[in-house]
């Protein structure tokens, strides 16, 4: 039970009991008033009430004292002057509130925390963000990470996601960065990549680019080739004409390699190997009719059926000596030959369309 010295007043009593208050420290009070000028009254449990004016008053989100307080809410001030002049405290919730968001602000850039706020400002430069509409933070445009086409002015009113990367106070220079964040978030989803990807697995994955011996898949952040020989079964056929740049396809991991981080793929529709059935559907001289897929100088490729061909040696397309394979023939042409050599185990089938010349089944084009 608190002691009251004697020979005191009732009015010193009741100034006893009230809180002591100087000039600088922080009181929590109960809104009791808030006016049209925007000034909050305050029971701080005083002999006189506190206030805060209009100027002494900041929200980081931008409202009024009567959006973000209501009589009877606990506000938290710093006490300014014992005496404002009209016999009330004056009071700041502007100085605590700034000082909270500065010290806050400074905690989650020492723990490389993530920000994520709205883009109030745009240049050439780059992009403005203000943090609890006070601080300003500036993203240089090589920091945005955003494409090279795209107006960057457009970006006005977007909730962008950015870390910091240098806090100067004095010289009042913050710097952010959206790339740091977003190669970060890449780094971590590789990694991640990595420590599942297995072979047998399968994926989606998008077409990235071609070229005349295969195509790169990306499948989750990390590309593997995808080498012709596993897209066809087909010799002569460019991927150009079975796949296009930005197609997705299922694929599945058949090579890898964490250490060195590469991986090789095979197209999942590519199929079942036709040759497993070519000893049982050709034989040696069956005449077959065949298709010429690619000319080259020492003879012609034939393809028998999708994934199957054989090579017609130069020597085989005609009786006349020839000095190339184009004098005879032309890619896409459809000829009958004679099957006259098979070799399963390395999948290789010779023919032959010469030694149908000058009999009933001589070649002809379809």
């Amino acid at each position: 039970m608190e002691k009251f010295e004697d020979n005191l007043t009732f009015e010193d009593i009741i100034n006893q009991t009230l809180k002591q208050i100087k000039t600088g420290t922080t009181v929590t009070g109960t809104v009791v008033e808030i006016t049209k000028l925007g000034e909050i009254f305050v029971d701080i449990g005083y002999k006189a009430d506190g206030i805060i004016p209009r100027n002494e008053f900041f929200s980081e989100k931008g409202l009024e004292p009567s959006e973000e307080f209501k009589v009877g809410d606990k506000i938290k001030a710093t006490i300014l002057k014992l005496n404002d002049g009209q016999g009330n405290v004056l009071m700041s919730y502007k100085k605590l509130k700034i000082n909270e968001i500065k010290k806050e602000f400074k905690q989650k850039v020492g723990s490389k925390a993530i920000f994520e706020e709205t883009v109030t400002q745009t240049n050439k430069n780059g992009i403005i963000v203000t943090y609890k509409n006070l601080i300003r933070i500036f993203i240089p445009i090589s920091l945005c990470d955003i494409p090279r086409d795209e107006d960057i002015n457009t970006y006005k009113g977007k909730t962008v996601k950015f870390k910091v990367i240098e806090n100067d106070e004095k010289g009042k220079k913050i710097i952010g960065s959206i790339k740091a964040l977003v190669e970060e978030e890449r780094k971590k989803k590789l990694d991640e990549f990595w420590n599942n990807i297995e072979v047998g697995k399968k994926y989606i994955g998008t077409v990235t680019s071609l070229s005349d011996y295969g195509a790169f898949v990306d499948i989750g952040g990390a590309q593997g080739l995808l080498h012709i020989s596993e897209i066809t079964w087909g010799r002569n056929q460019n991927p150009r004409d079975i796949l296009k740049v930005g197609q997705e396809i299922e694929v599945r991991v058949i090579e890898l390699d964490k250490e060195n981080k590469r991986f090789k793929l095979t197209y999942e529709k590519k199929g079942p190997n036709p040759w497993n059935k070519v000893g049982e559907k050709y034989h040696i001289g069956d005449v077959v009719k065949v298709k010429v897929s690619k000319l080259m100088p020492f003879g012609a490729f034939v393809e028998l059926e999708k994934g199957v061909e054989g090579l017609v040696h130069i020597s085989q397309i005609c009786e006349r000596k020839i000095s190339k394979p184009e004098e005879e023939l032309k890619e896409g042409q459809k000829v009958n030959a004679k099957i006259i050599d098979m070799d399963l185990e390395n999948k290789k089938m010779e023919l032959s369309i010469r030694e149908l010349e000058g009999t009933s089944q001589e070649y002809k084009e379809e």
